[in-house]
């Protein structure tokens, strides 16, 4: 299917975040080629799960909702590549914290 836009619906205490990209140049102008630019640890929230349920069947609502800046941990997560779409699936306490 091309030009499918993939809908995603985490389990659990999950968020989708795509990564936001920093810029390509340093400020004096030098292009940074990938094998030298560092993970980007900001991205959009694009989907969340229901939330956690605690041993008595109790659901804890999530704390993020789709649309939100976030800051995350620079190792968390799992990737995923869609096209040329790149996207991390994570636990919701892999989240460090929302950017207003």
């Amino acid at each position: 299917m091309v030009g499918a836009k993939v809908q995603f619906v985490p389990l659990g205490e999950r968020v989708v975040i795509k990564p936001i990209q920093r810029e390509q140049t340093t400020r004096g102008g030098i292009y940074l080629p990938d094998t030298a630019k560092e993970k980007p640890q900001e991205g959009e929230i694009v989907a969340v799960g229901q939330g956690r349920v605690t041993d008595d069947g109790a659901r804890i609502p999530m704390e993020l909702a789709v649309g939100d800046r976030v800051i995350y941990s620079k190792f968390a997560g799992t990737e995923y590549k869609d096209g040329d779409d790149e996207y991390l699936i994570m636990r919701e306490s892999d989240v460090l914290a929302k950017v207003s």
